[in-house]
């Protein structure tokens, strides 16, 4: 593709959708040529607020654009990438990348196919205070995570593992160098029909730990990831882009452990200091480098291995959250 610029779509303008459509209208790189929506009104309403215009099907938006950010409900992924790479665009689907690991691969094939980009729109990759951490988390041997958000009644079609978990997923698979070995999970519905509350154990080959907790139906916002290593510790706050680093300077610890001196010498041997974080919004972020991309220009969003991979161990979990249920299920059985 060439360094000009590079004609964007939106296929699908609910709230996050429009987020998209109001990043490539700002962006000088790209050209918003318009969105499509089921919902026509919407579709209007969002076209009218950005200057493009609404297109009244897939196939008049995808003839028009270069590129498309999909962002329709998860169960409507794979049609829509499917199209998109008939169609001959690159696209960016939201996450989760699909509904099934099967429906990820067939959507990988397609592009395969077509020789047309599809990346996934991991968009916690660039929050500012995680590539911050990023080139300073090295070999972790535990991460453990917290995402609790409010209640909102959208993305009901997935559960809070695919909703929300999915980030901080993406998340230690990028920096741990290991296949997971065991995943154990608990989940609860509260006020959905699917789980709103989840916590996931994932144990890695190379004895890496992640424990993971992700609410939808929390009275406090919350995105912290802490990572624990060799010499270091590092803790995330995502949504406030903040990274603070604690290293050890471990002879001088030990030194001072050797000679038994007071707790406060042995303190002395450990600097924490906070990490300057760049400003940015991470989803400008995260589209800017998946134009970079198409022009070759650098590495883009994640890729859709890595969305797939995600997804992979997200039904991994959700799996294990159901065999949890049974259990519970069947001791409530035998004691009544």
């Amino acid at each position: 593709m060439s360094a000009g610029t590079i004609r964007t779509g939106v296929w699908g303008v609910g709230v996050w959708g429009e987020k998209h459509a109001r990043v490539y209208h700002a962006l000088p790189e790209a050209e918003l040529a318009g969105v499509f929506d089921h919902d026509r009104a919407r579709a209007r309403e969002v076209a009218g607020r950005y200057g493009c215009r609404a297109f009244e099907s897939a196939e008049e938006l995808l003839a028009a654009c270069d590129a498309v950010s999909i962002a329709v409900p998860t169960v409507e992924h794979r049609a829509a990438a499917e199209r998109a790479a008939a169609a001959g665009r690159h696209a960016l689907v939201e996450k989760p990348m699909a509904a099934t690991v099967d429906e990820a691969g067939a959507m990988m094939a397609a592009a395969r196919g077509a020789n047309v980009v599809l990346q996934v729109g991991q968009v916690e990759r660039f929050n500012p205070a995680l590539l911050a951490a990023r080139p300073h988390v090295r070999r972790p041997k535990f991460i453990e995570a917290h995402r609790l958000a409010v209640f909102q009644p959208r993305s009901l079609d997935v559960d809070v593992v695919f909703d929300l978990m999915i980030h901080d997923l993406d998340a230690v698979l990028d920096v741990v160098d290991s296949p997971p070995s065991s995943v154990s999970a608990v989940g609860v519905a509260v006020l959905s029909g699917s789980e709103d509350i989840a916590n996931a154990r994932i144990e890695f080959e190379d004895g890496c730990v992640a424990n993971l907790t992700a609410s939808r139906v929390s009275q406090d916002r919350l995105r912290r990831i802490r990572f624990f290593q060799g010499d270091a510790y590092l803790s995330v706050d995502l949504f406030e882009k903040t990274c603070d680093l604690l290293h050890v300077d471990a002879a001088r610890l030990r030194a001072v452990l050797e000679q038994g001196g007071p707790a406060e010498t042995g303190l002395a041997a450990i600097e924490r200091r906070r990490l300057e974080v760049a400003p940015g919004e991470p989803l400008t972020l995260e589209l800017r480098a998946f134009l970079r991309s198409l022009r070759g220009a650098g590495a883009g969003a994640a890729s859709a291995e890595a969305g797939c991979a995600a997804l992979a161990v997200a039904a991994e979990v959700r799996s294990a959250m159901k065999l949890r249920a049974r259990q519970w299920a069947d001791r409530a059985s035998a004691a009544s």
